[in-house]
């Protein structure tokens, strides 16, 4: 039976007694190899040895992980917000493949806030975020000017999610 969890580091096997981390290897590990620093603060946390762990950056990556969930579902809304308007805007282009964007976009948007629920009270400013650029994007692809689009997201949540 092993008695400390083993670490790979650079090819060669460590158990958690055979090495000595610092706050200053730790950091420097965070800058030079992101990967490796990662499995080996998931070591320490399973083994419960938190007074070895890098704390500041640990919090700043989970920040970073709940920023790019929300990220993502602004990216989602954008992107089907912006071939809803093409949709309403410019009827006579019409394309299957604009149809099958908005169906993907909205099961990928419903996926997202089913594996992240407290994203759904964040929806209205995402929708808010989205818009702002898919009048942009929108008016790039159409050739439309801006202006011909709603300054405020004429959708309600149940219109952008076809509900």
């Amino acid at each position: 039976y092993l008695l400390y969890p083993i670490l790979f580091r650079r090819g060669e096997c460590f158990g958690l007694s055979d090495i000595s981390l610092n706050r200053r290897d730790t950091m420097n590990l965070y800058d030079q190899d992101f990967y490796q620093w990662t499995q080996e603060q998931a070591s320490l946390l399973k083994i419960g040895a938190l007074s070895q762990l890098d704390v500041g950056n640990l919090i700043e990556e989970v920040e970073s992980m709940g920023k790019s969930q929300k990220k993502e579902l602004i990216s989602r809304l954008t992107v089907l917000l912006m071939h809803l308007l093409k949709w309403n805007y410019q009827t006579e282009r019409r394309s299957r493949s604009w149809e099958l964007t908005i169906k993907a976009q909205r099961i990928q948007i419903r996926r997202h806030i089913s594996e992240n629920p407290s994203l759904k009270a964040m929806l209205l400013n995402a929708v808010d975020q989205a818009y702002e650029v898919a009048t942009i994007s929108a008016a790039a692809e159409t050739g439309l000017p801006e202006s011909a689009f709603p300054d405020a997201c004429p959708y309600t949540i149940q219109q952008i999610m076809g509900e």
